[in-house]
């Protein structure tokens, strides 16, 4: 092995260590992919259709459905 590739090999052994270590730790890492982080994603809600959207989809699909087996023949 060349020292470049040991070298490459040894950074990603220690960022796993860290990684490891901060969750161990109870901690969450400040870097990643060399950035800073600076604010956590927020949660979204979870969306819900009404049964004449839901109605509406499952129809359109059939229709494409249909002409897709109509195609092949």
């Amino acid at each position: 092995m060349n020292t470049h590739t040991l070298v490459s090999e040894l950074d990603k052994q220690i960022a796993r260590l860290r990684e490891a270590r901060d969750l161990l730790a109870g901690t969450v890492s400040t870097r990643r992919r060399g950035r800073p982080s600076t604010k956590s994603a927020p949660t979204r809600k979870k969306r819900t259709l009404s049964p004449e959207a839901r109605a509406k989809m499952a129809a359109a699909q059939k229709r494409r459905w249909a002409a897709y087996r109509k195609s092949k023949q």
